[in-house]
């Protein structure tokens, strides 16, 4: 009776762990939204200031700079947080709220990154927290920090099974938990995931991108997957190479915090003033894309997707940080309108096959790819994102285009 009194309570704190996740990641994105409409829709149509993209980014760069001087280089990116709390089965909680600035501020000035490095790493650091605080499970803390960066992910992607699988696959052995922590799991992703849908309801917010619809086409042109599929594994490449650049000069102005941050919020002012749809993680952006398509055109569309998969990169190692996968899938999605339009092929067609050919060779897990896509496209097209996603993970990337191994024997390599 004891041990079920006391799993009982545990399942009763791991729904209340969720529902405060699905808070913590509404009032985040909640926060973020209120502030790029204020930078960006309401500023500008107040005042009518010359270069106004630049200045925001060069001075937004400037003050992330002196930020993270004061409060040290964080977020940490999302394989960096995986990879702490699987080695120790800890986060450290002591920089919670600068994090969470940090976090915050590249986002409103437009940096191309998305909130799901910055919101993990605040997540499991407060459920280490609060798993040392409760000393009845204090063997338990490692599980429950395990199960918030899950309900983070299924929250902030809307994908409670990406939520559980991306933590746990992976390249060599995937090992799921044991059926009653797979319960637990499942339990804390859709009590945050729930949480939050609530909240957006009641204060008519989105609740996340609406999938595309496929009417289907010719047998034969299914074919094309094959060839879409090493597009997207090219563009892949470019990530990696791109990153490879990046990593190498942040290296060389590591100690340099503040003019690294301002060099990149130069960048990105300079992008987006030419190319706006650079800026920002992409999200709200892929809409916009897909509608406009033929109007942007095909080549144009190719060159906004190889200057975000750079500009992810610059933005990442100058200090404004973030997470990579909504811009990745951005890229994605702009190359694979542009073939559609040169290849006379259905869009969504296109975009799904390259889109999984790129996230799947940046992550290099087809299950949490296929997982994570679903979100954008349609049920039916899962088997062309499987063989994609599958395609990518098993031709490797040259090994001059990775990143060399850092003294503490892991690789700088973007992907978890």
């Amino acid at each position: 009776m004891k041990k079920f009194k006391n799993n009982v309570i545990f399942l009763f704190y791991t729904i209340l762990l969720g529902a405060i996740v699905g808070a913590i990641v509404w009032t985040f994105l909640k926060l973020m939204n209120l502030g790029i409409e204020f930078l960006w829709d309401f500023l500008p149509s107040q005042i009518d200031f010359p270069l106004y993209t630049l200045c925001i980014c060069a001075v937004g760069g400037v003050l992330v700079g002196l930020w993270k001087k004061k409060f040290g280089d964080y977020p940490e990116e999302l394989h960096v947080v995986l990879g702490k709390v699987k080695k120790t089965g800890r986060y450290p909680y002591g920089n919670v709220f600068s994090t969470i600035g940090s976090a915050l501020f590249p986002l409103l000035i437009g940096s191309s990154v998305g909130p799901e490095a910055g919101l993990t790493g605040v997540i499991a650091g407060l459920c280490t927290w609060v798993g040392d605080k409760l000393k009845r499970y204090k063997h338990e803390v490692e599980e429950l920090t395990a199960i918030g960066l899950s309900a983070t992910l299924g929250t902030i992607f809307r994908s409670p099974m990406f939520g559980f699988i991306e933590p746990i696959e992976s390249d060599k052995e995937t090992v799921l938990p044991k059926t009653s922590k797979i319960v637990l799991y499942f339990t804390a992703i859709l009590s945050s995931l729930g949480v939050f849908i609530l909240l957006n309801k009641l204060t008519g917010g989105k609740t996340g991108m609406e999938s595309m619809d496929f009417g289907g086409m010719t047998l034969w042109k299914y074919l094309y997957a094959i060839p879409l599929s090493l597009i997207g594994i090219f563009a892949g490449y470019l990530y990696f190479a791109f990153k490879k650049l990046t990593t190498s000069i942040k290296s060389r102005l590591k100690r340099f915090t503040i003019l690294r941050a301002t060099a990149g919020g130069l960048l990105l002012g300079i992008a987006g003033t030419f190319l706006p749809l650079t800026m920002f993680s992409g999200e709200h952006q892929i809409a916009e894309v897909t509608a406009d398509a033929e109007k942007i055109g095909a080549f144009m569309l190719i060159l906004i997707a190889v200057v975000k998969l750079l500009l992810t990169n610059i933005c990442i190692d100058s200090g404004l940080k973030g997470g990579h996968f909504f811009p990745v899938i951005f890229c994605g999605v702009s190359i694979g309108c542009s073939m559609s339009l040169l290849l006379g092929l259905n869009p969504v067609f296109c975009m799904a096959a390259v889109t999984a050919a790129l996230v799947g060779h940046t992550l290099k897990k087809p299950l949490a790819t296929v997982l994570l896509l679903m979100i954008v496209f349609p049920l039916r097209l899962i088997p062309i994102m499987i063989f994609a996603a599958a395609a990518a993970k098993f031709i490797p990337t040259p090994r001059f285009l990775l990143n060399e191994p850092t003294t503490e024997g892991e690789t700088n390599n973007d992907c978890p």
